[in-house]
């Protein structure tokens, strides 16, 4: 596999990246399959899965969010999971063909004791064989590097949106606070998966502001989920216009262009989406899904069906090894070949 990293840039501007979106569908699709094919095989598909070991009772105000202890969702309050159920999902995962299990926690912040029983499950799941992900809100400095110490290999923060659009989705963070965050982790040593939500009623300048701030970020995250909204009655946003499938599509073209060497990852609203859809995105450069009957609190694909429709398109998962092989290449060579810029349209 030969990769060019003369695309890999962390000097954006929006109007760049607002471009890209306007291109035409084919003109879009074309340019951003052919950063993909040089930088990753574009038939293997990176799988992870994702467990809630902490349900509800979140205090923050996320409009897209049922978690939200402001909204009411019917949504059951579950305490930290025991070791062994997170153990025995991990198995479960590990047998249908994912590579990575994450584990997510509906705290603003964890408080130190949580983290006692966290770092057990990181331990354990460590020892089953699987790459380790954990999204638990904001860290501290310390709880980065004790995540560390403990074998963590990545942690989700996402950005959510655009800088500009923030403040209409929530109110009790700020985009600051969570660039703080990202900032303890990369100083730990962690990978990062960073990425967003889209269809939250924002526009296309937003949908390329994320972007933006994702690929200006000192290093660009190892793996970016690209969300579809999945709108739950009782959060704020239910009932928001629907984002049509082709912006969706868009969204992932441009992430792959701007962001050449990150997994971008279909991640919540993959169970609404058309196998013709999912095969777009995967065409125009996402290569990693959340894999598994449920994400956190929402519906996901079943593990057969992907199969089958993998199996169709010619897909396959990549390997444990594979990830962590490619990893490796990326980073020597983003290391070597700095921030050359990619003219922004083809």
């Amino acid at each position: 596999m030969s990769t060019t990293f003369a695309s890999l840039r962390h000097d954006w501007i929006l109007a760049e990246a607002v471009s890209l979106f306007d291109l035409p569908f084919n003109d879009l699709l074309f340019q951003a399959h052919g950063v993909h094919r040089a930088n990753f095989d574009p038939n293997a598909v990176q799988l992870s899965t994702l467990l809630s070991i902490k349900t509800g009772a979140c205090p923050e105000d996320c409009a897209y969010c049922p978690q939200s202890v402001r909204y009411d969702t019917g949504l059951e309050r579950e305490r930290l999971l025991p070791l062994e159920d997170v153990l025995a999902a991990a198995r479960r995962a590990r047998s249908s063909g994912a590579t990575r299990f994450c584990m997510g926690a509906a705290w603003r912040s964890p408080k130190d004791r949580d983290l006692d029983q966290v770092v057990e499950m990181v331990q354990g799941v460590k020892a089953i064989g699987l790459e380790t992900c954990l999204t638990l809100g904001m860290l501290t400095d310390r709880q980065a590097r004790r995540l560390k110490e403990a074998g963590l290999d990545y942690y989700n923060h996402n950005l959510d949106t655009s800088p500009e659009f923030y403040g209409n989705i929530i109110t009790t963070r700020t985009y600051q606070d969570r660039l703080d965050t990202l900032e303890h982790v990369r100083a730990a040593g962690l990978s990062v998966c960073c990425g967003g939500i889209v269809g939250m009623g924002e526009d296309r300048r937003d949908r390329a502001g994320l972007l933006v701030a994702l690929a200006n970020l000192p290093k660009h995250p190892e793996s970016v989920p690209i969300n579809r909204l999945v709108q739950v009655e009782g959060t704020p946003l239910y009932g928001v216009d629907r984002l049509d499938g082709l912006e969706f599509v868009r969204t992932v073209a441009v992430a792959r262009i701007m962001l050449p060497g990150s997994y971008v990852r279909l991640s919540a609203g993959r169970s609404a989406m058309s196998d013709e859809l999912q095969a777009w995105c995967y065409f125009a450069g996402a290569n990693s899904i959340f894999y598994g009957e449920k994400l956190l609190t929402t519906g996901n694909p079943e593990a057969d069906h992907d199969r089958e429709l993998f199996q169709r398109l010619g897909i396959r998962p990549l390997h444990k090894e594979k990830v962590q092989e490619e990893a490796g290449e990326l980073e020597m060579r983003a290391c070597r070949c700095g921030a050359a810029e990619l003219p922004a349209s083809a």
